[in-house]
């Protein structure tokens, strides 16, 4: 298949157009209604139940690193990149569990502001302005890649940087209007398209090969195993902690994500929203990783894997329905966008604005953060095409991600369950973390200038491993040389055995859904899905 050819209708079109035309008529709808200020701006007001928390947390993933990426990923390397969905599930439930509690009565409204909580200002800023950079160079311009790359593919008038201009505008505008309100409830109804876009396309193309039992027919045998051997190129089984450091980034610490939990409208909501999104992850075995493999069946000879999912879609369905799946498509990218978007405009709202200027009205924080939203969305537009340089979105994602974010994720860790590690500590591990990752992750993976130099090649997820475990030595120990912090500091920034008592042997009054028992339902369906897989 080398000269693609996707062809919409008229009507296909049509369903396009009225899915962009909804999303913006939503947030101009939202942003009428939001007047009470940059509370309800940025969390929704506090107010979001669980089940719009999971759906949500679910949609905001589905978007170039997922939706695209894990299908593509599937179709070059098998089922092995479900261990980035199922242990997704797993940190979900720990985060729920463990981390939620410190936050929501730490009252923050920033995943940075729980840093100043825990230890100070100047860890909240370092750890404030990494994260706008990921935002606009990873999260933003990853998801306007993969959304542009399959637009242009398919509506032949658009190259690739118009379709990345179209996607960030339309995402854009509704996000500014809006705020969090907006982005939660389009993400509820845009992952309800995905998982019957998904659905369908699954059964169809089952049909296609024959049935489930011609599935790994003639697929080597590499790509039918969940647990690779060590010396594996995309992920040996070592590597799996370092999949974990890079998971509580992304599920936990990243703002444009765990947003989502801090404007819950209380800790069982929030909990309950946890574990709900936990559970709808478990099926992307289904929804994406076996799509990808169907694709193989079907077209092994794609000229990139990340078209896996728009080759199924467009040679699978009839018309009308495709213009169903585009709109699917363009929802997933969205949602990605959507989020990453508010969090830049919160983060530089509350984090560096709010903070210098206590003076500034509601009103005006609000026009603060709507600018910095655009300024995020027009800085990822611009950097996007250039990730055309890189093999593989999928890889460049994670890889991007194993080097820089390990720091950070020993930081709130240690912070969270060790009351001995202070301030001093903390700040030194973020700033010399992220100082040696990114020289290595620049000097390694993207230049390529230590590759003669006769050092060992350590895989990356093993890479997340090493400087994760280095900068929580160095936290540890330069903690210990100086002095401890003063306990009722930051006593509602840390998990002890009062929270451990109070979660397990105190009745929940009232609940949507006990956490627990949700949490345990998480627990065994995700046994039974590695069991069957292994």
């Amino acid at each position: 298949m080398d000269n693609l050819e996707y062809s919409l209708h008229w009507i296909d079109y049509a369903i396009v157009a009225a899915y962009f035309v909804g999303v913006i008529a939503h947030g101009i709808h939202v942003s009428r209604k939001n007047k009470s200020g940059s509370d309800s701006y940025f969390l929704a007001g506090r107010t979001l139940p669980w089940y719009l928390i999971g759906f949500s947390l679910f949609a905001s993933n589905m978007s170039g690193a997922s939706f695209v990426g894990i299908m593509g990923g599937a179709y070059s390397d098998g089922i092995v990149i479900y261990n980035y969905e199922w242990t997704a599930s797993l940190i979900l439930l720990i985060s729920a569990i463990f981390v939620l509690p410190a936050m929501l009565r730490s009252k923050v409204a920033t995943i940075p502001e729980f840093l100043e909580a825990r230890y100070d200002m100047r860890c909240r800023r370092a750890f404030s302005a990494f994260t706008l950079l990921a935002i606009m160079f990873i999260d933003t311009a990853a998801a306007l890649y993969a959304g542009g790359l399959v637009i242009s593919q398919i509506i032949g008038i658009f190259e690739l940087w118009q379709a990345i201009a179209l996607l960030a505008l339309v995402a854009g505008i509704y996000t500014i209007l809006g705020g969090l309100s907006a982005v939660v409830v389009t993400d509820t109804v845009q992952a309800v398209i995905l998982i019957v876009a998904s659905a369908a396309i699954f059964f169809i193309g089952l049909d296609a090969i024959g049935g489930y039992e011609q599935l790994f027919v003639d697929v080597e045998p590499r790509k039918q195993n969940l647990i690779l051997p060590v010396d594996d190129p995309f992920l040996p089984w070592t590597g799996m902690l370092g999949v974990l450091f890079i998971g509580f980034y992304y599920w936990t610490f990243n703002q444009f994500v765990a947003q989502r939990l801090l404007g819950s409208k209380n800790l069982e909501q929030g909990r309950t929203g946890a574990s709900f999104g936990g559970l709808l992850k478990l099926p992307n075995i289904f929804l994406m990783v076996m799509l990808g493999l169907i694709a193989l069946k079907l077209y092994p000879d794609l000229p990139t894997p990340d078209l896996a999912f728009p080759t199924l879609a467009f040679d699978l369905m009839p018309v009308g329905v495709r213009g169903l799946i585009m709109a699917a498509l363009i929802a997933a990218i969205m949602s990605s966008l959507d989020s990453a978007l508010n969090a830049a405009g919160t983060l530089v709202t509350l984090d560096f604005v709010k903070p210098a200027r206590p003076d500034l009205d509601d009103q005006t924080l609000v026009v603060i953060g709507k600018t910095a939203t655009g300024v995020a969305m027009v800085i990822g537009a611009i950097y996007a095409p250039s990730i055309a340089g890189f093999d593989n979105l999928f890889s460049y994602l994670q890889t991007s991600l194993a080097y820089i974010v390990p720091p950070i994720v020993a930081v709130y860790f240690g912070g969270l369950f060790i009351p001995r590690l202070n301030r001093t500590g903390a700040f030194w591990s973020i700033i010399l973390g992220l100082v040696v990752g990114v020289g290595l992750f620049l000097t390694r993976e993207v230049f390529g200038i230590l590759e003669n130099a006769g050092l060992p090649d350590v895989h990356f997820t093993m890479m997340a491993m090493y400087i994760g475990l280095a900068a929580f030595t160095l936290h540890f120990g330069i903690s210990l040389c100086t002095a401890a912090p003063k306990r009722h500091h930051i006593d509602e920034a840390v998990y002890d055995e009062e929270d451990l008592e109070r979660d397990f042997r105190t009745p929940i009054s009232n609940p949507p859904v006990d956490h627990r028992v949700l949490g345990a339902v998480l627990v065994v369906a995700m046994v039974g899905v590695i069991g069957w897989l292994c």
